[in-house]
Order: structure tokens, then sequence, then C-alpha cells
């Protein structure tokens, strides 16, 4: 322990973590909005920050490794009864322990900020965690052995170039299961609240960092030119007992869903009100704002009586059928776990009459859509711009249409413009072009 001690102190190791940790850090606040979700999105984000934590950890242990050839020692030390393989122990154990403690500390950080609001703790996030860490100790273990190979200055720079690139690239390499085991990152590019890393994907990760672990440690240890040879032979095991366990399919291996997430909590009392668990905490603030929606459509006949949370996970296909009775609403989160811009749930469940986006395919109005919704709404139409978040422009034209059709609604008596709105409504239903339904 006490020589343990000294090269922690003396290493890189507390270096190289502090670096790992203050950039894995900086790099969640500067954007919490992406991982404020939940657990699982923090674990897919700081996975996805591998692309820069396991560079900095393959770097510092190449750094690391050349430490004999600049002190000029490597002769003075193979003179003494102790083997290599017992001298280089502390140093592999102060390098990893070191480097996995600092992605563990970094993903801490983030749990600190959604621990009150993450309302769903998927089980998978421990494995991708530890798998995470993991990932750190073997980018630092052959650096380690690298850098005793290749002693040169720039050895670490430009292993830090290179595993930056490696990890991007293999993340979008193809086939996915070729990325899927070769790619600390791969799997964390968000699509959906509900989305997770599948087990066998977290297992093949493991055992291929395991087989380049494993090569670094024969590197640093190795005696002749023929024992750092045979470090390739782990790398090669490992891949090719990961590639026999890997999943081809792609639910597997492209934003896989997390089924318990995707389950619905809904309010006990109707109209009913539903969001998926993960995101069940803002079940209160959406209530009021969804009934508020389904009041306005209640203006029609036959129209949806519940709200739900759209789950629909449109990467891998999955189209759930659609439900008369259920309208479905995007449910946004702030950078702080509650639900963001309430102002835009109300005019986002009215715009789609309760069809919701309908069919792509089929004919469109937008101006005779956005006349018939603001009617129901009660008040003038406006640009989406500023009222969708995701709109940021639009057709100038489009509005003043919308404007002047809405006008027109105000002059007839209600029944009749309340007759016409729904014929809307029910040509977006038929998938016809709506064109003309409110002026006729």
């Amino acid at each position: 322990m006490s020589v343990l001690r000294i090269e922690l102190r003396r290493s890189a190791a507390a270096g190289a973590a502090l670096l790992a940790l203050a950039v894995g850090v900086a790099a969640l606040y500067l954007a919490p909005g992406r991982w404020s979700e939940g657990w699982m999105s923090l674990t897919l984000t700081v996975k996805e920050y591998l692309l820069l934590l396991w560079p900095i950890a393959l770097a510092a242990g190449a750094w690391q490794g050349r430490r004999e050839h600049r002190a000029k020692v490597g002769e003075l030390f193979a003179t003494t009864p102790r083997s290599r393989a017992r001298r280089m122990l502390p140093v592999l154990v102060a390098m990893g322990a070191a480097l996995g403690l600092a992605f563990l500390l970094v993903v801490g950080a983030g749990g600190l900020r959604i621990a009150s609001t993450a309302a769903y703790f998927p089980p998978d996030v421990v494995a991708i965690t530890l798998v995470g860490a993991f990932t750190l100790v073997a980018a630092a273990w052959l650096g380690l052995g690298i850098g005793r190979l290749l002693p040169a200055l720039v050895t670490a720079p430009v292993l830090a170039v290179a595993g930056v690139l490696l990890v991007f690239f293999t993340a979008i390499m193809r086939p996915d299961w070729m990325g899927a085991i070769l790619s600390p990152a791969y799997g964390s590019t968000p699509f959906y609240s509900f989305q997770t890393i599948d087990p066998r994907v977290t297992a093949v990760l493991a055992i291929f960092m395991g087989g380049l672990a494993l090569a670094g440690v024969l590197l640093l240890v190795a005696q002749g030119p023929r024992a750092a040879t045979a470090a390739v032979l782990p790398v090669l095991l490992g891949f090719g007992v990961a590639a026999a366990l890997v999943p081809r399919d792609d639910a597997s291996l492209i934003a896989p869903i997390d089924p318990v997430a995707r389950e619905l909590v809904c309010t006990d009392d109707a109209p009913k009100v539903c969001v998926t668990r993960v995101n069940a905490n803002v079940l209160d603030a959406l209530t009021p704002l969804a009934r508020q929606g389904l009041a306005a459509l209640a203006k029609m006949p036959n129209v949806p009586t519940q709200a739900h949370e759209d789950t629909r996970a449109f990467i891998i296909g999955d189209v759930p059928r659609r439900d008369a009775d259920v309208v479905m609403i995007d449910v946004r989160i702030d950078d702080h776990g509650g639900l963001a811009h309430p102002a835009a749930v109300v005019p986002e469940m009215v715009f789609g009459l309760g069809v919701g986006y309908g069919d792509p395919d089929c004919e469109r109005n937008a101006a005779v859509e956005r006349a018939a919704a603001y009617h129901l709404l009660g008040r003038e139409p406006v640009s989406n711009v500023g009222v969708i978040p995701e709109m940021i422009e639009e057709d100038p034209q489009l509005n003043a249409e919308a404007v002047t059709l809405w006008r027109d609604l105000q002059k007839l008596p209600a029944p009749e413009a309340v007759s016409r709105v729904t014929a809307v409504r029910d040509a977006i239903r038929a998938c016809q072009d709506p064109t003309g339904l409110l002026s006729r």
C-alpha cells in the first residue's frame, strides 16, 4: 500500500484522473438539457463523452509508460531481484483505479443534479457505468504498454488524437455490430427518453476492452520482442469472443427500447393523462395543460378523451396502432428535470385537431389546419415560430392566409364554424386534402 500511495503521488495517475474529471464534468454542465431527463440519459451522455475521456486515459498511460526510458533507469531496475511484473503492478493499479474512479465521479456529479427529479432508475445504468469506467482502465493500461514500447515524446499526443478518431469512427462504422464491439461510445446517441443499451452490447464491449487491457499489461511487462508480439493474442481473442456474442439485429443495436421506462403512468381521475415512467415527475405539471387541450378539442364531436405521451420509437420502425380515443403529446424536459415549454402543450395538442401528425404522405394544407386549430383555441392565429419549440422558420404568407380563414370562421354561427372545423379534422383522418373546407 505504501508503494501504491507513492505511485499515486508521483505518477501521472492523479493528474490524469483530475483532467478526466474536469473535462467530463465541464462537458456535462455545458449542456445539462441533454441528460436532465433521468439516469439513463445521464449515463448515455457520459458514455458519449468517452470520445474525450478515452483518449485522455490512453495518452496518460503512454506518458506514464515512458517514465523509465525518460529517467534512463531501465538497466538499473533490470538488475534488481524483483520481477518486472511485480514492479509494474503498483503503476497498473494506480493508473487504472484513478481513471476508473474519475469516470464514476463524472456520473456522480451529474447524478447530484437529477437525483430529486429522476423518477426511474433503470438497472442497466449500473452495468453501463461500470463498463464505462473499465474502458478507461483498459485505455490507461494499453497506453502504458504502448508508451513503454514506443517511448518517444510524441507518442502520448499522437495516441490522444488517434484515440479520438478511433472512438468516433468505430461508433459510426458499418456493420453496426462491429461498432458495438470496438467503440466505447457506441449506442450513446439519444433518440428518445426510453432508450437504453442492450445488455449484450455492454457485455461484448467489456470483453473486447478486457482484451485491450491484457494486451497493454503484456506490452508493459514483456522482456523481449517475442513476448511483446504475443500481446496481440488477447486482442484477437477478445474480438473473436465478442463477435460470437454480439447481437446482429437492429432492434438490439440501434437505440433499443427499455419497456419499463416506456410504460405509461396515468392520473387516477378523468380525463386521463399519461406519461412514460421515465417522465413521471412531470405528470402533475402536464395534467392541467393536457386537460385544457382536451377541452378545446371537445368542441368537436367524436374527439379523444385521453392524452398520452407519444411513445413511438421511429428509429426502429416502431409505430403503435393509433387509438382514436387518445391524443398524443410530445413531452419535453428542461435543464432542471421539469416540464419544458409548457406554453406549447395546448397548442400542439390542438394543432393536429385530435388526429396528430397524420400520415406524412397525405395531402396537407397548413393554413387551413392552423385556422381550424386556432378557432378551437379561441384566438387569432400566430406564426408557429416561437409556439412550437422546434420551429425556426416558415413561409411568411402561411399565417396571413390562416388569419384570413380564421376571420371568416368568426363571422359564421358557432355550430356552422365547428361543423367546418370538424370537416377539416375528418379530411385529415381520411388522408384527404382539406383545402376549401373552411371557406365552402
